[in-house]
């Protein structure tokens, strides 16, 4: 996993890596500035386009100096530097590098309070304004800045950080910040990067290693981690000779109704898709002949009537319960009868999620380590209206450890809080999964894992890598822009193989 820190943490990364490599501050700071201008060099190769390079007085304006005496190195010739001193105040690390740009004589102008702004010039923008020890609002001078930049309809490059994005923490709804086309970030993504707040900020990010000690990061143990493609190989577990159906696990999905019968089989079709050695689908009669027809490796529990089925859940390994259920009385029935008699973790999504919204003294029944997995307006009918998703994430946090559940929050970059009180951030997925239907089948496999008895949160990181990177395998290489779950459902073996290989 890969450790996201926070603000404090970052500043003790770098203190840690200055004394115990050792080196020096400046040096650090060429060395950040080197792996910037080393991405950059790649990804705008034009050496003729114009720069503007406009650095603050701080540390990331010592960073944008030195970008732009390295961009002149690399023979990029029409670099300007505009300083915004807006106070007396400067780090020792952007004098220095002041001098250096000041002796290779790079035209450098320097903003004064109140000076009038004029429309730029130049076809690229650098900005090294506030890095991440940023922990208010813009204002003043910087928000007037900033605002006028965004005016300005120019490639944006953000150094670190968008000037004015807090690196995490809640972010003011008001708060006036950089409007980057692309960040290159130092080390590691920072947190509210992952996070849909950012979005009118960033299109898109990349994350550059600066050398900062990795050891030391470790030791730090932040709750927040973000998901690595290595940690998913290392999970996942090779299918062996001499192994049967039930060697994989026995999984009920109970779904659907009349109207909404799609949802229980994309459910239960993610669940073989995903390697459960036997599925079996609890639908209503009149869903049987859709449920045969569309896969007829699904078994079938037939719900008739407004009783609850007599169903043996010894039989089973794992269950998931809500796609496509309805909230009537004969669904909250079905929920209870799951909840009081099966005897280990259930994934609870959907209309079982609005019931137990509805129905609160259903959250004293629920099996421990069961996995929930809301999306937005899901959580916050459970857990009460939030004003951002910083807010959410600490809710998160606070319920998983309070009912002893994995809580899989849905975005973009979907969050899992356990139990432990840890954050993990998936790091697959793409916009052309935005279809009615992904979240019955990422259910559908995280039941389909947990038949073959992966631990809950193994089965939370492997079913929402695993879904997001089928989905990714499926959009990308022929840029389709829509991607139907169906698709990632079959997907799924030829993904897992391939991580496997």
């Amino acid at each position: 996993m890969l450790p996201l820190l926070t603000t404090p943490q970052i500043r003790e990364a770098d203190a840690y890596t200055i004394a115990h490599e050792p080196i020096a501050s400046i040096d650090l700071m060429e060395r950040a500035s080197k792996a910037f201008v080393g991405w950059f060099i790649n990804h705008f190769p034009d050496k003729n386009k114009s720069i503007t390079v406009f650095c603050g007085t701080g540390n990331n304006g010592g960073d944008g100096l030195a970008i732009a005496r390295l961009l002149h190195d690399h023979q990029y010739k029409k670099i300007e530097i505009t300083i915004a001193r807006f106070s007396d105040r400067a780090t020792d690390d952007f004098k220095v590098n002041l001098k250096r740009v000041k002796h290779i004589g790079l035209p450098l102008t320097e903003l004064a309070p109140g000076e009038p702004l004029k429309a730029i010039e130049s076809d690229l923008l650098i900005v090294a304004l506030l890095g991440t020890g940023l922990n208010k609002p813009l204002e003043g001078e910087f928000k007037r800045l900033v605002s006028h930049i965004n005016t300005q309809h120019k490639t944006v490059v953000a150094v670190d950080v968008p000037a004015g994005l807090f690196s995490d923490g809640e972010m003011p709804t008001d708060a006036v910040v950089l409007k980057a086309d692309l960040v290159i970030t130092f080390q590691q993504p920072k947190i509210n990067f992952l996070l849909p707040e950012s979005a009118p900020y960033i299109k898109c990010w990349n994350a550059v290693n600066i050398g900062l000690d990795e050891n030391f990061i470790r030791s730090l143990n932040s709750p927040y981690q973000a998901v690595e493609e290595k940690d998913i190989r290392q999970m996942l577990r090779p299918r062996h000779r001499f192994s049967n159906k039930g060697t994989y696990g026995h999984t009920l999905i109970v779904a659907g109704q009349p109207e909404t019968m799609g949802a229980a089989l994309l459910c239960a079709s993610a669940c073989v898709y995903a390697g459960s050695g036997l599925t079996t689908a609890c639908v209503p009669q009149s869903g049987l002949i859709a449920l045969n027809s569309y896969m007829p490796e699904i078994m079938a529990i037939v719900r008739v009537g407004g009783e609850p089925p007599s169903i043996n859940y010894a039989a089973f390994n794992s269950a998931a319960i809500g796609p496509g259920l309805g909230k009537d009385m004969l669904a909250r029935d079905l929920l209870m009868d799951l909840f009081i008699n099966f005897k280990s973790p259930v994934v609870i999504d959907a209309d079982a999620l609005n019931l137990l919204s509805i129905h609160r003294g259903l959250w004293n029944t629920i099996p421990e380590n069961s996995i929930l997995t809301p999306h937005m307006k899901e959580f916050d009918r459970l857990f009460g209206d939030h004003e951002n998703w910083w807010q959410r994430i600490q809710t998160g946090i606070q319920k998983a450890r309070e009912h002893s559940v994995y809580i899989l929050l849905k975005n973009d970059y979907t969050l899992m809080m356990t139990p432990a009180g840890k954050v993990y951030f998936n790091t697959t997925s793409n916009p052309a999964m935005a279809v009615g239907g992904m979240g019955d089948v990422l259910t559908g496999i995280i039941a389909g894992f947990l038949a073959q008895k992966y631990t809950p949160e193994e089965a939370c990181l492997l079913g929402a890598y695993l879904h997001g990177k089928a989905g990714d395998e499926l959009a990308l290489p022929y840029r389709r822009s829509v991607v139907l779950p169906s698709q990632v459902a079959q997907h799924i073996p030829a993904t897992t193989a391939k991580l496997m290989a």
